[in-house]
């Protein structure tokens, strides 16, 4: 068995050992939960939750080329992102998400991709 970086457990031989043993891993510890709290703080503002549509906006012509992206954090804050393609062009929307919902008008995609990324079983695909 390879111990690469391990270090070697020395047993204590008395109860000063003991005890001085006992305070390096109370302060190794408190300084890996500050560490984990840090993180977890963090981590709230990266992006957790992601959700996707694609969808035909034109039912009379071409396929589910056009779709709804929505990045979201822990707190449901982040971005929805549409793309609506047709054969003359490609035209992309970006709408800001706060708490779940945004202060512009979402279609009914853009509320189904937040949905997913919510984790809501109430979608529509």
């Amino acid at each position: 068995m390879f111990n690469f970086g391990k270090k070697q457990y020395k047993e204590p031989k008395n109860l000063k050992e003991a005890v001085d043993l006992l305070k390096k891993l109370e302060k190794g510890f408190t300084g890996l939960s500050k560490e984990l709290e840090d993180l977890k703080n963090k981590s709230q503002f990266s992006v957790q939750k992601v959700g996707i549509v694609r969808f035909n906006p034109f039912s009379e012509v071409g396929g589910d080329q056009s779709f709804s992206v929505v990045l979201l954090d822990g707190e449901n804050n982040g971005v929805v992102v549409t793309s609506l393609y047709n054969r003359e062009g490609n035209r992309v929307y970006g709408k800001p998400i706060q708490k779940g919902t945004s202060t512009y008008a979402l279609s009914k995609e853009e509320k189904e991709a937040i949905d997913k990324a919510r984790g809501n079983k109430n979608n529509t695909q």
